[in-house]
């Protein structure tokens, strides 16, 4: 009777021993890597970008947190006033744990990040199933010094085109513009011949605002054969601003200005105004994203049930067809070292957004709440025009939280939308035909990072200065001599350094 006994407490004593040695394993192993519920049971506060007039609804909001088991504290700022309170929440040393920084503010920040402000992110990728699949050649153009420090909200490479009146085309006997000659005359008719027949002179033709980027100017500056940012001439660096094509968009703008073809306040106007001015039918011509123009359908129909716009993205230059491009990201979630004092809690916070790239929260982000905002066709996506509104006040915002979105299979297709975004999408996908890069993607220069900004205010109040009649091209070369003078010739020799090493 014994033996049974010795070999039952000899069992009993491996089991223990089994078990033991797994609860060590375990533990060891949560020290290194948070288990998948740690990790995702977080508080995180985000600074993002708000583009719509409203943000997203608190039952989206609601939901989102709980497919995601994070406790949100979102800080949605207008996007006219983004970048002013993105570089005080800088400067004050007061960030969010998260905060996303545009394309074009991203040179204000490298500073930052040099001097430790933010998570190298690099190293913890390969952790999450959807963060190490993201796309290695847009991570690296968003490197500093070879360093990930950001996700990024991915982009097509030019989105450029223009958006117009499409019933004044037609009330007017007017084709859509192929040239910029043909361009200036639809300005100059829809300012002067009564587009709208209400037989008062109440119209202008373009719309634009206080943006050389994102606004009409660099848009024309493709279509007149402006360089993207730098040219390369006789082996050295060119920038875009001492090129004829650049001067030539200068004189057009100013002769919109004189002609009062353009809105004559544009160097102050915000973006909302600029929007405002087309859907309320005092302008005719928008130039800038044309996938806005969904949306700025939806909301000029509120003001006339009989408005149609169309879009155009192909105008003939002296060099044919052309149009600027960023990078394929638009912006970057960087995460503040400050307030995500420690590697777990980082870990947490990258599983959130790892977690954002799964279906059911990728496909909320982008279209909303299954059969309130969209329905399913056949495993499609069916948004039906009816509920345009809805997802604008509702939904629409949330898509600033999305990363890597154009790359990830999870989204589901959309099998039927308004005709003006698919019509917009196919342009955008034209535009990669003749696309104009930027020759300095890559490259590095450390005096542009520090400087550059404050060196480009010196260019921009110049063209601004120039279309509007204070300056002349002597005025805008002394301008632009200045800017070599504080920083530019440097800029110029570490380009060159760094591109033909």
């Amino acid at each position: 009777m014994k033996r049974p006994i010795r070999a039952v407490q000899s069992l009993s004593q491996v089991v223990l021993l089994l078990l033991a040695s797994s609860l060590l394993i375990g533990c060891a192993a949560s020290a290194v890597t948070p288990r998948k519920e740690e990790i995702r049971s977080a508080e995180i506060s985000i600074m993002a970008p708000l583009h719509f007039p409203h943000s997203p609804s608190d039952e989206a909001i609601a939901l989102l947190e709980q497919l995601t088991h994070t406790k949100l504290e979102l800080n949605w700022v207008p996007d006219v006033i983004y970048s002013d309170k993105m570089n005080t929440a800088l400067t004050t040393n007061s960030l969010k744990k998260v905060m996303f920084v545009k394309y074009t503010d991203y040179i204000t920040v490298k500073n930052s990040i040099r001097t430790g402000a933010f998570w190298e992110i690099g190293p913890y990728l390969e952790q999450f199933p959807n963060l190490k699949k993201l796309n290695r050649d847009i991570l690296q153009q968003t490197a500093v010094d070879g360093n990930i420090y950001g996700l990024y909200t991915e982009r097509q490479s030019s989105r450029q085109g223009i958006i117009l009146r499409k019933d004044w085309l037609d009330q007017l006997g007017l084709q859509e513009p192929q040239t910029i000659e043909e361009l200036y005359d639809i300005l100059y008719a829809f300012t002067y011949d009564d587009p709208d027949q209400n037989g008062q002179h109440d119209t202008v033709g373009l719309t634009d605002r206080n943006d050389l980027i994102y606004g009409a100017f660099k848009t024309l500056s493709s279509y007149f054969g402006t360089p993207n940012n730098w040219e390369i001439v006789d082996g050295s660096f060119v920038p875009e601003f001492e090129t004829q094509g650049y001067m030539d968009t200068m004189n057009f703008m100013k002769k919109l200005y004189e002609n009062k073809l353009i809105n004559v306040d544009f160097p102050v106007t915000s973006k909302d105004v600029q929007r405002e001015l087309l859907i309320r039918g005092t302008a005719g011509v928008y130039i800038g994203a044309m996938t806005d123009v969904q949306r700025l359908y939806e909301e000029a129909k509120r003001f006339n049930e009989q408005v149609e716009f169309t879009v155009v993205n192909r105008i003939a230059g002296p060099k044919g067809y052309r149009i600027w491009s960023i990078p394929n990201f638009n912006g970057l979630y960087l995460f503040s070292k400050k307030a995500i004092p420690t590697e777990e809690e980082l870990l947490r916070v990258l599983s959130f957004f790892d977690r954002t790239m799964d279906a059911d929260v990728a496909n909320l982000l982008h279209y909303g709440i299954q059969d309130k905002h969209y329905y399913l066709k056949e495993g499609k996506v069916v948004l039906p025009e009816e509920l345009a509104a809805l997802r604008t006040q509702e939904i629409n915002a949330l898509y600033s939280l999305m990363i890597a979105d154009s790359g990830n299979p999870n989204i589901m297709e959309i099998a039927e939308q308004h005709h003006l975004w698919s019509y917009a999408e196919q342009l955008v996908e034209d535009n990669n035909q003749f696309i104009v890069p930027d020759p300095t993607l890559g490259l590095e220069s450390l005096t542009y990072d520090e400087r550059g900004g404050e060196l480009y205010k010196i260019i921009s109040d110049a063209t601004y200065n120039y279309m509007l009649g204070a300056i002349d091209e002597h005025g805008f070369a002394q301008q632009v001599e200045l800017w070599r003078k504080h920083g530019g010739n440097q800029i110029i020799a570490e380009y060159n350094e760094s591109y033909f090493k």
